[in-house]
Parts: structure tokens; C-alpha cells; sequence
């Protein structure tokens, strides 16, 4: 049995520095929205309503799907199930570009309605908020295909998945910025 003391964090311990400056950034971001809302809270209320909230809510539901089947990766791969470990890999990939996809409507959308980062304030952390969330899911579509080669090319197995745990941490990562993002941009009043 293992003691707390034991217990290691997933993946590669450099990916966690990683993850926890990017939560930092984003919390700046997140309390920089905040007290800017608390001041504007009329405008933001206004504007937050031309918001596609199936939409957000659509790309909520993908990104928790896809972090389910980065678990599912994560323990095929521990049962020696590397094929198995590929397809689930291969399918949250394919639930980023779903994301990206619906995201991509929504940013062309307002771009034809002439919003931009201009328009107000509210847009201006709509815009900016969403597209950086929006690079972070490229770069963890890009970490997961890498992965998924290596994976194609036998580099993991039950005894060797750190490489796959990295990935998995990073893109959890990914989901739960959205899961904060998505009410605090498009729901909350």
C-alpha cells in the first residue's frame, strides 16, 4: 500500500511548472475580468447576452469528453492495451478540432457582426480570453500527436507511460481553464 508520501504527481514533473504558470496567467486574466466586470457590470451583462451560449456550452461538453478519453488513453496504456491507448488518444484529438471548429464559428461570427477587440471592454477580454484558451488547445492537440506517434511507434507500454501522463496533465489543464472560462464569460451575471 502506498503512503501519501509516495504518491507522485502524473507525468513529468517539468510539465506541472508548466501547468501552474499557465494557471497563474490565466488567473490574472480571470481576476483582471472580474474586477473589471464589477465596474462595468451593465455593459458586461449587455454584451455577454449576443454570446452563442450553446455554443460555449457545445465546446464544454467536447472538452470534458476529450479529457475522458485522455484518461481512457492513460489507463489502456497501463493495462498494455497500446492500440487501444492510440484510438482513445486519437479521438480526443479529434474532440480538439471539434472544439476549435465551433470556436472558430463563434470568432467569425462576431468578426462579421463587427465586433472586435475595440468594440468595448467586455469584448476586449471575450476576445482575448477565449483566443488564448483557443492556442492553448492547439498546443495540447500538437503535444497529443506527438504522443500518438510515439505511441503508433511502441514507445510506451505498462511499464513506460510517463510520456502519455504528461500529456493527459497538460490537457486536463486545457479543459479546466474552459470549465472556469465558460460560466465566468458566458454565464455569470
Amino acid at each position: 500500500m502506498n503512503s501519501i508520501s509516495e504518491k507522485k504527481l502524473p507525468g513529468d514533473f517539468a510539465i506541472w511548472i508548466f501547468i501552474y504558470a499557465e494557471l497563474l496567467v490565466f488567473g490574472v486574466f480571470f481576476a483582471s475580468y472580474a474586477v473589471t466586470r464589477s465596474n462595468h457590470v451593465e455593459l458586461f451583462n449587455q454584451s455577454q447576452l449576443m454570446l452563442d451560449r450553446t455554443a460555449g456550452m457545445v465546446n464544454t461538453v467536447v472538452l470534458i469528453t476529450s479529457s475522458w478519453f485522455v484518461v481512457n488513453a492513460v489507463h489502456a496504456i497501463k493495462a498494455g492495451k497500446q492500440n487501444l491507448s492510440v484510438r482513445w488518444l486519437a479521438g480526443s484529438i479529434g474532440m480538439g478540432g471539434i472544439f476549435l471548429g465551433v470556436k472558430m464559428f463563434e470568432f467569425i461570427t462576431k468578426h462579421n457582426e463587427g465586433i472586435t477587440l475595440s468594440t468595448n471592454k467586455f469584448y476586449m477580454f471575450y476576445l482575448s480570453l477565449t483566443f488564448f484558451h483557443f492556442m492553448h488547445v492547439i498546443l495540447g492537440m500538437v503535444i497529443l500527436g506527438v504522443i500518438l506517434v510515439m505511441a503508433r511507434r511502441g514507445k510506451y507500454s505498462a511499464t513506460e507511460y510517463t510520456g502519455i501522463e504528461t500529456g493527459a496533465s497538460y490537457w486536463h489543464m486545457v479543459d479546466l481553464v474552459w470549465i472556469i472560462l465558460f460560466p465566468l464569460v458566458y454565464l455569470i451575471q
